[in-house]
């Protein structure tokens, strides 16, 4: 029979650990694992019901949308109507990508209106700025304006209950004397406003470690892209758990990172085929990861 002295002090001892090994405390409390649409975009673009659908049957709880159009919705189905087919099939839409162009290039925020609007209608928590086209930039100071409109935009999100987060490729890594832009961005945009969406496979590609990216920046990266990197192709993404990215020791430091959300994503090289593949991702995060 355990004594209760002795419970106590192992019970102690449990709980010492926990607070000296963010990979435990990580674990006991396990993230819905996420799916970012583009890793299905040609069959989504032509049948969203059947693609969600088949996402939930593949164990994903989240996904992060992409090609949102103020006209079409979602590829044809309206952001009501894509917010029924999620109800129904158990999942939710937590983060969506939508196209930031015309805000940060022509100070246009008919677009961005419309898509916290769209954003609000599926009960998302965060807008993502998911990319930047070479014209905007093409020198650090380009950098500069872009967070300074990053800021203005997380204020309106702010004032519609939504978050914002930046999407990071490679090229925000390009080094300009002795700073980069992703530097400037993650230095100019305001801590209490704008959050990162981190995603690892770029960051390794781009020859950044992440979980010194964690270290600098503690908490600011509140959602992943878990996206892998084969093995004999860098350019190549892979299922997860095939490729070469150590996945286990980032998921370790989520605690560091901040992460609250994460998207599983694959845009090539899939095996055999993107339905099987995400599937595949999931198994190997369901299992190992969280």
């Amino acid at each position: 029979m355990i004594k209760r002295r002795d419970f106590i002090i192992n019970s102690g001892l449990a709980l010492g650990a926990l607070a000296i090994a963010p990979s435990l405390a990580f674990s006991i409390k396990p993230k819905n694992i996420g799916l970012q649409l583009y890793t299905l975009r040609e069959a989504f673009s032509k049948d969203v019901k059947g693609v969600l659908e088949n996402v939930a049957k593949s164990g994903y709880k989240e996904v992060e949308t992409y090609g949102f159009s103020a006209e079409k919705g979602f590829f044809g189905t309206s952001p009501k109507d894509f917010k029924k087919i999620l109800t129904d099939s158990g999942l939710k839409a937590t983060s969506g990508h939508y196209d930031f162009k015309s805000f940060i290039k022509d100070n246009n925020n008919d677009f961005l209106k419309a898509s916290i609007e769209c954003a609000n209608v599926l009960g998302s928590e965060y807008v993502v700025v998911p990319w930047l086209e070479e014209s905007l930039r093409s020198k650090l100071d380009d950098y500069k304006q872009i967070a300074q409109k990053v800021n203005e935009a997380a204020v309106l999100c702010k004032q519609s209950g939504l978050k914002l987060a930046y999407h990071n490729h490679d090229f925000e890594f390009k080094k300009y004397g002795d700073q980069c832009g992703y530097d400037i961005l993650l230095k100019e945009t305001d801590k209490k406003l704008v959050d990162f969406e981190l995603d690892l496979y770029w960051a390794v590609r781009s020859g950044n470690d992440p979980l010194q990216l964690f270290k600098a920046n503690p908490g600011r990266f509140t959602m992943w892209h878990v996206k892998d990197m084969d093995k004999s192709k860098v350019e190549w993404n892979t299922e997860i758990g095939e490729g070469s990215i150590n996945f286990k020791s980032i998921f370790a430091e989520a605690k560091l990172s901040g992460m609250q959300h994460f998207f599983v994503e694959q845009e090539t090289n899939y095996s055999p085929n993107p339905t099987d593949s995400i599937k595949t991702s999931w198994d190997y995060v369901s299992k190992n990861l969280i």
